[in-house]
């Protein structure tokens, strides 16, 4: 499969992830199209840097060899894709759908197989690291979905991917973003409730994180949580709980659904939905240092 060698590019959800991929994919050369759309972070910068406005999701697509998608989760990508104005309205045969966005991998496996009855391909294409490293073009992107159609988009990838990682058939990259993050959330819901602890039971913090540094407590989520635990800044931990406990649902529903092990996962995700529940919902993973520490001393 091929496309132009300067395809026409939507995008579509220019959130934290969404703002660095566009920018970096213009930095590359491609000319791109965004959704205008309240939620998108502000766009001046990447109009300014050559990027064009479009008003529907259907619009885009009419125009485009490939279809950029980088919304919340699953019903938001159904929403785009297949709502009325929406993205597979305006398809082209032989477009290539990109989607970006953490999702259920039923519910990708069956939107390729809509997408493949118009004569389009869908890859999906989900990334770990942070808002910054999308700002630096140094993701970690894994791309399911069939040879042809990755080696076909890997060009533009690579504009803001520091490594890239062929998981299968479709649907499997966000298997693995699933897995991935499972891991890493576990970790820092564990990790900002013995931060808690260590704070009320009154232990010197310094001395905390540099036990915690030098054996096999020490993580990446856990030096992500360390500015905010050494001087209250989230900066190298902007995920919100929302998020966390949307990816935890997602994961525990995969594992279900295979009949694997659950039990750890629902147990952090309940953890999750409570904080959620009690207003953390727009907050940092940080910010549940102080939750657990409100717990602890109720």
């Amino acid at each position: 499969m091929s496309i132009n060698k300067n395809p026409a590019i939507a995008f579509i959800g220019v959130g934290f992830m969404g703002h660095g991929i566009v920018k970096n994919i213009l930095h590359g050369g491609y000319a791109l199209s965004i959704l205008d759309h309240p939620g998108n972070r502000p766009v001046d910068d990447l109009v300014s840097a050559g990027a064009r406005l479009g008003q529907s999701a259907e619009g885009l697509a009419a125009a485009a060899d490939v279809v950029f998608i980088c919304v919340t989760g699953t019903p938001e990508v159904e929403d785009i894709m297949l709502s009325k104005g929406g993205v597979l309205g305006g398809l082209r045969e032989g477009s290539i759908v990109v989607d970006c966005s953490t999702a259920l991998p039923q519910s990708t496996i069956k939107l390729a197989a809509t997408v493949a009855e118009k004569g389009g391909s869908l890859i999906d294409a989900p990334m770990t690291r942070t808002p910054k490293e999308a700002e630096e073009g140094r993701l970690n992107v894994m791309l399911g979905g069939e040879g042809a159609v990755i080696e076909a988009v890997i060009p533009i990838i690579n504009c803001y991917a520091e490594n890239i990682y062929r998981t299968g058939a479709v649907g499997s990259g966000h298997k693995m973003k699933l897995l991935h993050n499972y891991l890493a959330l576990g970790n820092a819901v564990l990790a900002a409730e013995a931060t808690a602890c260590a704070e009320i039971c009154g232990v010197d913090m310094d001395t905390y994180c540099e036990v915690i540094m030098s054996g096999g407590g020490d993580s990446l989520v856990f030096r992500r949580l360390l500015p905010y635990i050494q001087n209250g800044d989230d900066g190298s931990f902007k995920f919100s709980v929302a998020n966390a406990e949307k990816d935890l649902r997602y994961y525990a529903s995969m594992a279900d659904g295979l009949g694997a092990a659950k039990a750890g996962s629902e147990a952090v995700h309940e953890l999750l939905e409570q904080a959620r529940a009690a207003g953390l919902e727009g907050q940092s993973m940080p910010k549940l240092i102080d939750y657990f520490r409100g717990l602890g001393q109720s």
